[in-house]
Parts: C-alpha cells; structure tokens; sequence
C-alpha cells in the first residue's frame, strides 16, 4: 500500500501540513493491517495548477509495475482536483487490477460502479471549489489594486522594507540615480557593471543584471503607483521614490524596440551626433579594414547617404570630449541649466499618451458592449496605436540634459573623472551639451586632423 500526501501551499517549509496528513493516513493503514510500502509528498505543490508532481507520477509508475497494490490518501482531493487526472488514475487503476483508494475521511471502492460514480462526483466538487477559491482571488488581487494596496508575499522590492511600503533610503537614492542615469541616455549594461563595482546589492543581496535593473525601473511601484497585470490601476498606498512622470518616460524608454534590439556595447562616443556636410545624413561607424574606427555617410541597401564624407574616430572623439568639458567650465552653460524650466514637450507628450490610451480603453469598452463592429473597432484601433508609439518614442528621447545634473559647478571634478566613465555615460553627457556636429569635407592633400571641418551646434 502507498501512502500519497500534498499540500498546495507551504510558505514556511516545514511540511507540517503534509505530515499530519500522512500520521493520518498510516493511523488508517495500520487500523486496516495493511502494509505501507512508500510514501509519496508533493509539498508547496498545487493540484489545480498543472504544474509537474513528481512524487504523484512516481506513485503511478508502483501502481503500474505492482509495487504498491492500492492508495491512501487523506482526502480525494489530495490525490487530484482534474476531472481528466480522475479519469487518468481509475483507467490505470483498470489495468493494474487496483481496487482499493482509501481516504480518512471516507473510502472509495473502485471496484463498484457507486464507488466510481462517488469518486467522480468527489473529484467534480473539488474542481469547483478549487475554481470558486481561484475566482475569489483573482477579485480579491483585483480589489486590492484597485484600491492600491499591496497584496501577496514574494521577495522584498528593492527600495523598500520587507513590510513593501517603508522607503528604504540608502536604496531609494540608488533607484534615483538609476532612473536619473537611464533618461539621461546611459545603458542598462553601463549602469548594472557600475552598481556591481561599487558592489552595491540588489535586493536579493547578490549581484545586479540589466534583467533585474530593467525589471525595478520599469515597474510602476517605485512611482507609488498600483500595477496589476501590466497596467496602472491605482495610486498606491507606500510612498513614492521617482515621480509618475519620471516613471511613464521610463516606460516608453524602455518599450521603444530600438532601444531593445541592440545589444552590442557602445563603441562610438559620438554615434548619432555627426552629420554630413553634403547631404544632411547621419553619420554611423564604418571601420576601416585595417580596423580603424571611422565615422562614414553611408550609402547603399537601409542607408540614404551620399558616401562623400568620411573622418576617423581618433582623433575627434577626444578633441570633441575636450570641447564639450570647456564648455561645462562655462558660467553661462552653468547658470542655464541650473536655471532650466521643465521640458514642455515633455509634457505635451505626456498629455498626448494619456489621452490616447484612454480613447483606446473607451473603444475597447464600445466593441465589449457590441455598439461597434470588429472592423469599425480596427480601423479605429490603428491610428491611436500609431500616435501612442510616436508619443512614446518622442518621451525616448527628452531630459538629455538631466545627465549633466550631478555635474552642475563641478566641471573640475568630471574632468578628473572623465577617463573613468562608462562609454555610455560619457556620450550621455556630451549629447547633454551637443545636439549635433556637422562634418565637411576633407582639404585634399590635407592628412592631419583639420578642425575646420567641424561645426558643432550646441544645445545650451
């Protein structure tokens, strides 16, 4: 005789629950003068779920070669809650010529029709009251963002303490930073090796990755707002680290495919920043054969240039590094950023995203009520999705500035630390201050670097 125990939930691990269940069931085995054979314990696993039960499928295996010769269980709905595992088990249970499931709290006889017809009916009350538990839940969770309260266990979000409401200072500052970091134009690679130089922990106390940096900042908690299934659905109950402003731009930031798709380190400080003098076209990396970084208008399948102009990357880099940090000693650039209204169309677009998402959920209410057909509901659909990705790219790409932020009367101390920066975070500091550079044409004959070539237009 096997002995076969589960519970679905086993948060403090130790599988009290499991055990008083199978005292008992071998009570029962033994009251019976049947031999126990094996114990099978699917601990913290749930019958309804699906999800794999290792010791209920090695149960089956001794059913199938004989090992064991019948079941007890603690209730039948400890062996299954599936109407089609029922169906599963009492055909193998044919094959096997098993007739016997016992159950504490009132026995099966497989080997009559009643106690099969009791068996299914047993197994279809426990499929409804494991769906009635689930619906009751899902409203509960549903309730509860709604009301933007927090709800389930889990791990303790970074920021916060494990109560998942109390800032955590010490981390808050270091979820500022980040965010700050991220706007300004810095990769999530560049700011997750910083962190772990400076071995900063993530909440688990282990190390960061882009994964679990991309997962923090793009989560609406840290803007005190209440997420539920990918949506916003409530300001929260615990305090905000960053603002909702700050946290919607990060959101469309980090949901622009663009961005998503590549993968490859910043090898390039001024990538995105040059411009042709003869057709207008940006510049992109074009190494030589010899593999000297070079800067090119390129031409040909997925490129609109003209193929006319061409400079290497050593050694403009370093002189446009330079002028960018004199410019930073400037009082004048110093005083305006400091002095800085908001981006207004920051806002603008801000506005714009909200609305149009709004009219989406209306339309998709409109076509839930049948007051609008599937063809009306996508051709109205497809506008709005195009403006709402507009809108989110332009949110992409505002607040270049607030990467010069930690920077701002102290240009002496970024030059000091230049060399130590990140790629990414010094060309997020140089797009700060250039908006772009126009390249001209070589002077023949002409084989030093001609800074007469260059036309910046600077951003402040």
């Amino acid at each position: 005789m096997g002995v076969y125990t589960r519970i679905s939930s086993d948060r403090e691990g130790d599988q009290l629950g499991v055990t008083r269940q199978r005292a008992d069931c071998e009570r029962l085995a033994v009251a019976r003068g049947w031999l126990v054979a094996d114990r099978y314990v699917d601990d913290d696993v749930s019958a309804w779920s699906g999800k794999p039960r290792p010791e209920y499928h090695r149960m089956l295996d001794d059913l199938r070669t004989g090992t064991i010769d019948g079941v007890v269980v603690w209730h039948l709905d400890r062996l299954t809650r599936h109407p089609r595992e029922l169906e599963a088990f009492l055909d193998l249970c044919d094959e096997a010529g098993v007739e016997t499931l016992a159950c504490v709290t009132g026995d099966v006889d497989l080997g009559t029709h009643s106690g099969r017809l009791m068996a299914r009916m047993l197994g279809g009350l426990a499929r409804y009251e494991s769906d009635h538990k689930s619906e009751r839940i899902r409203r509960k969770h549903e309730e509860l963002a709604e009301q933007g309260k927090v709800s389930g266990g889990g791990s303790r979000p970074y920021g916060y303490e494990p109560d998942r409401t109390t800032v955590r200072p010490v981390e808050a500052a270091i979820v500022k930073e980040c965010a700050r970091r991220l706007l300004a134009g810095e990769s999530l690679r560049s700011i997750t090796g910083d962190l772990n130089r400076r071995e900063i922990p993530a909440a688990s106390g282990g190390e960061w990755s882009p994964q679990s940096l991309r997962r923090m900042l793009y989560s609406a908690r840290i803007s005190g707002q209440r997420e539920h299934k990918g949506e916003i659905v409530a300001q929260a109950e615990w305090p905000a680290i960053i603002t909702p402003a700050q946290s919607r731009q990060i959101r469309a930031l980090l949901d622009d495919q663009a961005r998503r798709t590549r993968r490859e380190p910043r090898r390039y400080l001024l990538a995105g920043l040059l411009v042709c003098g003869h057709c207008g076209e940006r510049l992109v990396a074009r190494p030589r054969g010899d593999g000297t970084r070079r800067y090119a208008c390129a031409k040909g399948p997925g490129f609109s240039g003209c193929n006319k102009t061409a400079i290497n990357a050593e050694p403009l880099e370093p002189f446009i590094a330079e002028a960018v940090l004199h410019r930073l000693d400037s009082p004048e650039l110093a005083a305006a950023l400091t002095q800085r209204p908001p981006e207004p169309d920051g806002q603008r677009w801000y506005d714009q995203l909200d609305t149009d998402q709004a009219q989406l959920e209306e339309l998709a209410t409109a076509y839930g009520q049948r007051e609008i057909t599937m063809a009306e509901w996508r051709k109205a659909r497809d506008p709005i999705e195009q403006r709402i990705s507009a809108a989110r790219k332009q949110l992409a790409k505002t607040t270049r500035a607030s990467a010069l932020d930690p920077f701002i009367g102290k240009s002496d101390e970024l030059r000091s630390d230049w060399g130590n920066l990140d790629l990414s975070q010094q060309h997020a500091i140089v797009a700060a201050v250039l908006d772009h550079l126009v390249v001209g044409p070589a002077r023949r004959g002409y084989n030093r670097f001609d800074e007469t070539r260059l036309t910046p237009l600077w951003r402040a």
